[in-house]
């Protein structure tokens, strides 16, 4: 069983249930994917899959990717991320995955993706920090205060929350639900948000009881 596919998300939507509830969604166009190598146990150290998402043009291709993606035959893909599979002799190379390969309507899943990324935030912003007293005329209110710990240790402690950049980082969303499946145009809609802006590749795993 193939545990994960690429996706690109093509942005929100509202559906609505049989009782006529407005459910929110994510509309997010799944595959197809192709898979461009098998890892096995005996060479690799591990099983599992390399598939390829979004077709690419092979004068945009250097020299070794192009070797690599030969041969499977499948032309050349943007994006190629691994996959998890309990038996990888029961896939071949090159091989389509769609998304009814992989999950069914109802079933509950994690989605990982890139966050949007915000810039340079301050404390208060990226953190929620309560922010300083601001009454009689202070003008440090947003301020992030003290961050040293006087003589010992004398320095401030590493990963201590600071300013700098909110966002643009690896996310990952559990229980997420597949509300509908459109296998003919590739298209899935998850109950909810998903990470990162329209466009942005995601990964949709299945989620471990």
């Amino acid at each position: 069983m193939i545990k994960g596919i690429l996706g690109k998300k093509l942005g929100m939507s509202q559906i609505f249930n049989e009782a006529g509830d407005i459910i929110p969604v994510t509309i997010v166009e799944v595959g197809p994917c192709y898979v461009i190598q098998k890892k096995i146990k005996e060479r690799d150290g591990y099983d599992a899959l390399q598939i390829g998402f979004v077709s690419k043009k092979s004068t945009r291709v250097n020299k070794p990717l192009k070797a690599h993606q030969d041969r499977a035959g499948k032309g050349y893909f943007y994006h190629l991320r691994e996959v998890d599979c309990d038996d990888v002799s029961l896939v071949d190379v090159g091989q389509e995955i769609k998304i009814a390969d992989v999950f069914s309507k109802g079933e509950t899943i994690k989605v990982t993706g890139i966050s949007k990324g915000k810039g340079f935030a301050g404390v208060v912003r990226r953190h929620g920090f309560g922010g300083l007293p601001a009454s009689h005329g202070s003008l440090i209110l947003r301020e992030t205060g003290s961050i040293g710990t006087a003589t010992t240790p004398g320095r401030v402690i590493k990963n201590k929350k600071m300013a700098g950049q909110l966002g643009n980082k690896q996310v990952t969303i559990k229980g997420i639900t597949i509300v509908d499946v459109q296998e003919d145009k590739h298209l899935v809609a998850l109950r909810g948000a998903v990470p990162g802006p329209k466009g942005q590749i995601v990964m949709l795993k299945k989620q471990e009881v």
